[in-house]
């Protein structure tokens, strides 16, 4: 059994070095064949060339550079097309993701799930507003999305080789991993973890605008229930009107909103039909 682990990163120079040397005790607990794959944006510091220098220690250190920033969902899908496991993990640099918690994941494979996903207990480090904010965002997917999306779940997960064959089958252009996972569906089981808080640095992917991204891609792109919302926004306001003699501002309101919400959906079909690629690989490294 083989077991791959992408890791996409972003100016993350400093934790390369903690990453590696923390996962692998872990990875060879499991197996004695593993790979552990750097997606790389192009970064500013030299997070590149500390993933060539263990490269050159470590064989099964492997990386991709990509040809511009393309963001994390699509580093991570870029890591898992160049992988070749038997089981894929993928997981975040900062340790977060503790690396602990992969033979947990493969032991719940071993009783017949496809996907093992991480589920969140805590989340150290993060400021309350943003906690609230997850909080919020996550039940709303919960309940609005078509698939059923785990609360307080990442990236952080482990999938076996039909399931990424699947993924990478799939067209879609946004690269939302827990929507396109639910999608493709198997047996899928989770392991809780208490999220530590980031040992080294700050992250580089941008947490407000990143994370909102991400959140909008998956309700956008996972559920029509948006779209419902304006018709019993325009059936309230048309219902409203013999009563009020004055409803021109809750009504541009409304408009405004529905257009965004029409703009929202129209834009993400003006990104899919131009099929353009989601990644472009510049370099290799290992692979």
């Amino acid at each position: 059994m083989k077991l791959s682990v992408v890791v996409p990163v972003y100016n993350e120079q400093d934790n390369i070095s903690l990453f590696v040397t923390t996962v692998i005790p872990h990875l060879a607990s499991v197996t004695k064949d593993y790979e552990i794959i750097f997606a790389c944006d192009p970064s500013q510091d030299s997070t590149w060339d500390f993933i060539g220098a263990y490269h050159s220690m470590y064989p099964e250190i492997k990386a991709v550079l990509l040809s511009r920033r393309f963001g994390q969902p699509m580093a991570a899908l870029a890591g898992l097309a160049v992988a070749n496991g038997d089981w894929v993990v993928v997981m975040d640099v900062d340790l977060q993701d503790p690396p602990s918690v992969i033979p947990t994941m493969m032991e719940k494979a071993r009783e017949g799930f496809d996907v093992v996903y991480a589920k969140r207990s805590s989340r150290d480090g993060d400021s309350w507003i943003y906690r609230l904010f997850a909080w919020m965002g996550y039940r709303l997917l919960w309940r609005m999305a078509e698939v059923r999306i785990p609360h307080n779940v990442g990236d952080f997960r482990l999938m076996s080789r039909r399931v990424v064959d699947e993924l990478l089958a799939m067209k879609e252009s946004h690269g939302f991993l827990r929507g396109m996972t639910a999608l493709v569906g198997f047996r899928q089981a989770s392991v809780e973890f208490e999220r530590p808080a980031r040992l080294r640095g700050k992250t580089h992917y941008s947490r407000v605008w990143g994370s909102l991204k991400i959140g909008l891609n998956g309700l956008f792109c996972f559920s029509r229930t948006p779209l419902l919302f304006i018709f019993w926004a325009g059936a309230l306001t048309l219902g409203s009107c013999p009563f009020f003699r004055r409803l021109d501002l809750f009504l541009s309101g409304v408009i405004l909103l529905a257009l965004w919400t029409l703009g929202e959906y129209i834009g993400r079909i003006y990104e899919e039909v131009k099929n353009r690629p989601k990644f472009i690989i510049q370099e290799r490294l290992g692979l």
